[in-house]
This record gives C-alpha cells, structure tokens and sequence, in this order.
C-alpha cells in the first residue's frame, strides 16, 4: 500500500459487505434433503440448487488449504475460511431494496433459534448481477499487490472496496473510483478494516480502528473508521433463492472526523456455508436501534 501526506477531512460514502454466494451448475433435480442432490444444496422449493463454491485456492504464506475439492455445507454451526466463496470472478444474482422497509429482528423460535424471510417484493426492488472483480489490470492494483479482488459497495454508487482475503479472513484495503485520472477517489486504510474473521460462530467478535486516507474525487481527505463486530444471532434465512442455515454478523460502523464521531452506521449480514452473505440489510445514517426497520439497502440472493 502506497503511503499518503497530508491531512484533510472528507465523508467516505456508506458501504456493506461485498461477499457474494456463488452459482453455477445444474439444477433442477426433486429433493427432500441436502443430500439428495448431488450439488449437496437442497432448495426451499424442493428442488436441488446448483453446486456451491469450490473452496479458495491458497493465499502463499496465510496457510489457506489450496484444494479445489467441491465446498459441500456440513452445517457444523460456523464457518471456515474455505466455505467462503470470496474469489475473483465469482458472481451470483441479488434482488437489492433501496430506501425499503423490513424489520431485521425476524422471528424468535422456541429453542432460541431465529427465523427471517425475505421473499417478498420490497420498494424499489431490481434485480442486480454483482461481482467479485480480479485486480489484473485495474488502475489501482500497483498500489495494492495484496489486494484479491474488488466489488461495488452499495447500490446507487460506483465506488468499489478493494479486499485482501488471507487465513485471517477479510479484509478492507481501499475505496476506489471505477477509473483513475485528476478526479479519482482512491482511500487507504491503514491498517485495513477487518471486515470477517474466521471461523465464523456464535458470539464470536472482533473489532478494528483505521485511518482512512487519500482523495474523494480528487480532494484530500482522513478521517477514522472503527468496526465492532460480532455473531448475534443464528438461525435461517428464506432468500428468493432457498432456505439457508445462517448466521448473523451485525457490524457498527463509526465514523470520525476532528475526534468527533459524525456517522454511524449498522449492517446486517446473513452468512450460510459455501455461499458466503446470501442476504444483508444497511441501516440509515445514526441508526440507534439494535434492530431496526426503516433500511437504506436490503439485498438477498436470487440467483
């Protein structure tokens, strides 16, 4: 990461989680049980869904197993490092709500579990393809050797995170611009956000403290990002997709200008075996709320 001089303030732009489920494969097939289908992925419909993710090829020194063996969900209650599809070129279809309303709390079951469906139609609902996108040949990949691959952060916006994935989990390196040139926006952070560790499990938590650096469409900027997360709750989730076990990662954002915190921001992510976030939920800025209703973004996997 290349170093930045200077100090000005900026307001960096409202951001999610950027890991996708992964698709491809046949379908189609009746089943009852995961284990009917030979993808290992039954759907709520009754039919079998297409082969999850293979797992990640190694990360040279992080010690990540470099197997391609097919990723098949032992519903173990937390996931690993390789039951995340977060690698460059994968892709997967998501129905994404803006400015919509849906009330993250779900359902509480008796055995403490916790339900959530999202299958119904949301205002401003559209069907959106996201990527995880290689660094080869992108403007800023000089500045970032480490960097596995980038993806758009939130609807209505072309600013992408730049992510380094390794045997720790992921991690936000930068926010960038589609394009490089005078007006850019390229922000460092040092040191990167910890967005997942892994393995992933009930209660598990993790937090980290970054200066955020560099250029808003070309104007200087720093300003402070923390992230508090953890595994809230567990549970399913119903996606357009299927039904999938999940568990929940709630993330509070904060953010500080001058020491003085102005913005807060929570999301919700709905992380399942093999597929990565199949559904996640934004709040609006000062969201005060432990649950809340009144989203600025809420997107499920479709396909």
């Amino acid at each position: 990461m290349k170093s930045r001089q200077g100090a000005c303030s900026l307001l960096l732009c409202s951001m999610g989680l950027a890991a996708l489920a992964a698709c491809g494969g046949p379908s189609g097939q009746t089943c009852a049980v995961d284990d009917d289908c030979s993808s290992h992925f039954c759907k709520a419909d009754g039919t079998c869904g297409p082969s999850p993710v293979d797992a990640p090829p190694g990360q040279g020194d992080g010690g990540v197993d470099g197997s391609n063996a097919l990723c098949s969900p032992n519903h173990d209650g937390q996931i690993t490092l390789n039951e995340l599809p977060l690698i460059a070129g994968r892709s997967a279809t998501f129905r994404i709500a803006t400015s919509a309303t849906w009330n993250t709390a779900g359902t509480s079951l008796p055995n403490g579990m916790h339900h959530w469906d999202l299958t119904s139609a949301l205002a401003n609902d559209a069907d959106q393809s996201l990527a995880l996108a290689s660094p080869t040949g992108a403007w800023w990949s000089p500045d970032y050797p480490s960097a596995t691959y980038s993806a758009v952060l939130a609807a209505g916006s072309n600013l992408q995170g730049v992510f380094k994935v390794d045997s720790t989990g992921l991690q936000l390196l930068a926010v960038v611009s589609p394009d490089g040139g005078t007006y850019k926006t390229e922000l460092d952070y040092d040191p990167p956000a910890r967005i997942l560790s892994v393995p992933l499990g009930n209660g598990a938590t993790w937090t980290s403290t970054s200066t955020v650096s560099g250029y808003v469409q070309g104007v200087c900027g720093v300003s402070s990002e923390k992230y508090d997360s953890r595994v809230d709750l567990v549970g399913d989730m119903k996606t357009p997709y299927g039904n999938f076990p999940v568990l929940r990662v709630a993330t509070d954002l904060t953010r500080t200008v001058n020491f003085t915190p102005v913005l807060t921001k929570r999301t919700f992510a709905w992380m399942a075996e093999c597929f990565g976030s199949v559904t996640s939920v934004q709040s609006k800025d000062n969201e005060s709320g432990s649950e809340f209703s009144d989203d600025a973004e809420v997107r499920r996997l479709v396909q």
